[in-house]
């Protein structure tokens, strides 16, 4: 099958039998549910500019399996300039939808588990690779969405899986059959679940002997039986339900996160991928982490690029775009958001080969990465809204600016420079006010601190890669040290 155009991929979403409560209810018709759309438009993003020659080398890519050209989200790294290319594609899609396009997660997961099902089938004779490899050709040719499941609810956070005082709160296989296991348990987090095709599902933590149950990886469709997701609640989420496009801010793109149950789900044979071998979950959380990781260096970017020219926008509406503090805190948006690229292409430029072949990142300066996006996008968010003013949180709505009575006074009192519009000037506000506070910020300030992983994991990495052994060798040496 050729690359899928945006509105196939719509239509082929609309086929699934996916199970999706919100609000206390379920809906049966997601694709066209107010709330839920601006999610699956910016999934559509990534099948609409695949179609585009001007971007058809970021972002398309030659299959190492079949040859094909394919949809660089489908793609298993093979060089360095992939891994560069993955991070300007994100890059790119940040700045055209300003939201999470949820397929990083599925594109991360298919290198991770790449070369540790290889490296499993080294050590125990396995067959997880050739199944992991026909299931990735099967994504490739149907250029499907894949959703990534790693987060578990965790329960008691100070207990190991198998010690929980409840077994499902780490996701676990509850049968073994001849064809396959079942698995019952819960992903938490989940962006994008509800616009995907398949999720690839692998364990959260680094496990021993006595987990094996929960060290299971595997992949099935997202409409199999026994999987249903309960959305969750957004800041300003029941704006999208107003009718008003301005009010939301962005009204065309946005996100989801979902939790997803898996009450007794089947998975067969030929779709497991680790299944028991404890010590490889910790590589596999590893690798998958280290690739995600990577990715915040680019989408996050380019969402930071549409929050730093909406403040802009902002101060010359407000007629403040010449106060030197003004351009002095757009200077530091800038720098900011392009250290954190800077981090995203520096781990993928120093990438090395795998034993199976493909490429991973330096998971040293990924997770330096990540440690930056972090912080950064907190500060980059805190000068928008000096820059915006408070308005951005007190404007009257849209409704009020069209009412006959009071319409009039608002555009009086809260127009800016008399060549802007009243309009105008509230409409750049509320796409700042979205990106800092509404929808958009779960794909852009929270998840920028919890995606991927917490501070705290990111600094675990550090001092795992940072080879503190070497520096101090350094040290010592130039100080004319003997002991």
């Amino acid at each position: 099958m050729a690359l899928m155009t945006g509105e196939q991929y719509i239509e082929s979403i609309r086929k699934l039998n996916l199970q999706i409560y919100m609000f206390g209810k379920k809906i049966e018709t997601p694709v066209d549910d107010p709330i839920l759309r601006p999610s699956l438009n910016s999934v559509r993003m990534t099948y609409d500019l695949a179609q585009m020659p001007e971007y058809q080398d970021v972002m398309t890519a030659t299959s190492a399996l079949t040859g094909n050209r394919i949809n660089r989200f489908c793609h298993i790294h093979q060089s360095t300039d992939d891994l560069i290319k993955k991070v300007k594609m994100q890059r790119l899609l940040g700045q055209q939808t300003a939201s999470c396009f949820q397929r990083c997660v599925g594109m991360d997961a298919f290198n991770a588990l790449y070369s540790t099902t290889y490296e499993t089938d080294q050590e125990y004779k396995t067959d997880y690779f050739e199944n992991f490899k026909r299931f990735a050709t099967y994504v490739e040719e149907n250029d499907l969405t894949v959703d990534g499941a790693m987060t578990d609810p965790k329960g008691d956070r100070g207990l190991a899986p198998h010690a929980q005082a409840d077994a499902d709160m780490y996701l676990h296989v509850v049968e073994r059959r001849p064809d396959g296991v079942v698995v019952r348990g819960a992903k938490a987090h989940q962006t994008g679940i509800i616009n995907s095709h398949e999720v690839i599902v692998m364990p959260t933590i680094a496990m021993g002997p006595d987990d094996k149950d929960y060290a299971i990886s595997f992949a099935v469709p997202t409409d199999s039986e026994g999987i249903f997701m309960i959305i969750g609640r957004q800041s300003c989420d029941t704006r999208k339900l107003e009718g008003s496009d301005m009010d939301v801010g962005n009204s065309e793109f946005g996100g989801v996160e979902a939790l997803v149950v898996f009450d007794n789900v089947f998975v067969p044979n030929d779709r497991i991928f680790l299944n028991g071998e404890a010590e490889f979950a910790g590589m596999m959380v590893e690798r998958f982490a280290g690739y995600h990781r990577q990715s915040y260096g680019g989408c996050k970017v380019g969402v930071g690029d549409v929050l730093i020219g909406a403040a802009a926008v902002a101060a010359e509406y407000n007629g403040a775009d010449k106060a030197s503090h003004v351009k002095d805190k757009l200077i530091e948006m800038v720098h900011l958001n392009e250290t954190l690229f800077a981090c995203g292409i520096a781990c993928s430029a120093e990438g090395t080969k795998t034993k199976s072949g493909n490429y991973i990142i330096d998971l040293l300066l990924a997770n330096v990465c990540k440690q930056n996006v972090t912080r950064f996008p907190y500060e980059i968010v805190r000068l928008a809204e000096d820059i915006a003013g408070g308005l951005m949180v007190t404007a009257p709505s849209e409704k009020d600016l069209r009412d006959e009575k009071v319409g009039p006074y608002i555009e009086k009192y809260l127009k800016g420079v008399s060549r802007v519009s009243t309009e105008n000037r509230l409409r750049i506000l509320r796409l700042i006010e979205n990106l800092s506070l509404g929808t958009a910020a779960v794909g852009y300030r929270t998840e920028s601190m919890h995606g991927a992983g917490s501070p705290q994991a990111q600094r675990i990495m550090i001092a795992r890669q940072g080879n503190l052994g070497a520096k101090k060798k350094l040290a010592k040496k130039i100080a004319h040290i003997s002991e």
